[in-house]
């Protein structure tokens, strides 16, 4: 009886693997991609199975609530495409990128730099305090710490002013946020999504499609996003990283409302909730004029969003890209475009961590170092503490900062999001702020070959699992 259920459940098990390598030669991106889960799901279906269950998959298409679903919301966003065009044409041609965030460029917006956690988490903690109406909270981490509790003391004492308070965290990156958070926080009234309640994958099945956006908007007028999450450790505070070098921005202008078209977006999947009419959408203009749009991207896009919008920024540059990413796992076309750069002359730096925060994408970065630098390509490695910010400058004219690391689970994997400005006076902030951490780095003159034996076994190794990084 035993080796009849056995043969049954091996016979169940090779179908599912059979199954699921149709569905990797239908959807996965490259030809070695589908070609390497088929094979390994047919002939391993033991592990093969359950690994395709928790990585196999790169489009979302369970993601229903497209901007159609906002329907309402994107018409009163585009009406600033009227009400508020740029005096005079962007250096930058803003199409390119309204194409694939799907908003459109909109002038009358402000742009504030936060350098590192005690500047940002004082920005988002008074402009909390100040908050008259609503506040929105949405972070990928968020610990049970000094940090992350002063988040909560702020939220509760926002909702203990009346003023409607909701909050949501991805499953996996606050997986170890306790109960007794959520309990305070509705104890106050704060309106809040449980993490592993919400319609979508879960922790404890896929890894694939997180939420890794960080925003934050008070009353529809002021926002926040960029790389830093809600921890001691975002303002250095814990010994293993040391010091932390991270970037957030400032939001203010109508470009606001775009920061909170997406994050209506992720409430409306994550509870069913349409906040549209209960929002302020009318964002006061900002006297620093600037022309600035969101892009957002993830996996539930029809095209791979993310590498488009970085092989948009590098295709777009005249004089220089610089690149600022606590990883670095390209794909082809990424480094095509890296490649293209420097050899049309380009000044292309890409800044990224000498402190190793993920051992494995950490190594696969320099199975890739060699070919960029040999065209012209400059590694500059950050080594004063670890860096963790996100942020692009092309040429004088367009800057970015958002939550998009350079590797494939950004590109293709996760929900991101970048705030665009093009503008000289926002470029200005990026280049004295690159010039700085610049100077705190060092560029990479080693070759692979040339590097301690962990690094020259260790790279090629990692590479391997590079679309997984």
């Amino acid at each position: 009886m035993l080796g009849t259920v056995l043969i049954i459940a091996l016979i169940a098990l090779e179908v599912i693997a059979i199954v699921f390598a149709w569905r990797a030669i239908q959807t996965a991106r490259t030809p070695q991609g589908a070609i390497g889960w088929a094979i390994f799901l047919v002939t391993a279906p033991y592990l093969g199975v359950p690994l395709y269950l928790f990585l196999g998959h790169h489009k979302y298409r369970g993601y229903e609530i497209s901007r159609a679903s906002s329907e309402q919301v994107l018409e009163g966003v585009a009406t600033y495409r009227e009400q508020h065009k740029p005096k005079s044409k962007p250096k930058n041609d803003t199409t390119l990128f309204e194409k694939i965030g799907e908003l459109p460029g909109v002038d009358g917006n402000g742009f504030e730099l936060l350098i590192d956690g005690d500047e940002t988490f004082s920005a988002i903690f008074n402009a909390i305090d100040e908050a008259k109406s609503y506040v929105l909270v949405q972070s990928y981490i968020v610990n049970d710490d000094g940090v992350g509790r002063a988040l909560c003391d702020h939220m509760i004492k926002a909702a203990e002013r009346g003023v409607s308070v909701r909050f949501m965290v991805d499953a996996v990156g606050s997986k170890k946020l306790p109960p007794t958070y959520f309990q305070r926080l509705m104890s106050a009234g704060v309106e809040y999504v449980d993490p592993k309640s919400t319609r979508g994958p879960k922790y404890r099945f896929q890894l694939n499609f997180r939420n890794h956006r960080k925003t934050v908007v008070v009353d529809g007028h002021v926002g926040f996003t960029g790389g830093l999450n809600f921890g001691d450790e975002y303002k250095g505070l814990d010994p293993r990283f040391g010091a932390w070098r991270d970037t957030h921005i400032r939001l203010t202008g109508p470009v606001v409302s775009q920061l909170q078209l997406i994050f209506t977006e992720d409430w409306h999947w994550a509870t069913n909730e349409i906040l549209i009419d209960e929002l302020n959408w009318d964002a006061d203009r900002d006297a620093a004029d600037m022309t600035s749009l969101l892009v957002a991207t993830g996996p539930g896009d029809d095209l791979e969003t993310g590498a488009i919008f970085f092989i948009s920024c590098i295709a777009e540059a005249k004089k220089r890209v610089w690149i600022a990413s606590p990883y670095f796992v390209p794909d082809i076309d990424i480094l095509t475009a890296l490649k293209l750069a420097a050899l049309r002359g380009l000044d292309v730096r890409l800044l990224v961590p000498e402190v190793i925060d993920h051992t494995v994408p950490w190594l696969a970065a320099f199975a890739y170092f060699d070919e960029i630098r040999d065209v012209g390509v400059k590694v500059m490695r950050y080594n004063e503490g670890f860096m963790h910010q996100k942020v692009v400058l092309v040429d004088d004219t367009l800057a970015a900062v958002g939550t998009m690391n350079m590797d494939n689970r950004s590109f293709r994997l996760n929900f991101e999001a970048m705030a665009v400005y093009f503008d000289d006076s926002a470029a200005s902030q990026l280049e004295a702020m690159f010039e700085a951490d610049f100077e705190r780095s060092f560029e990479l003159s080693k070759r692979l070959s040339q590097q301690p034996k962990r690094i020259r076994i260790g790279a090629p190794l990692s590479r391997l699992v590079s679309p997984l990084l």
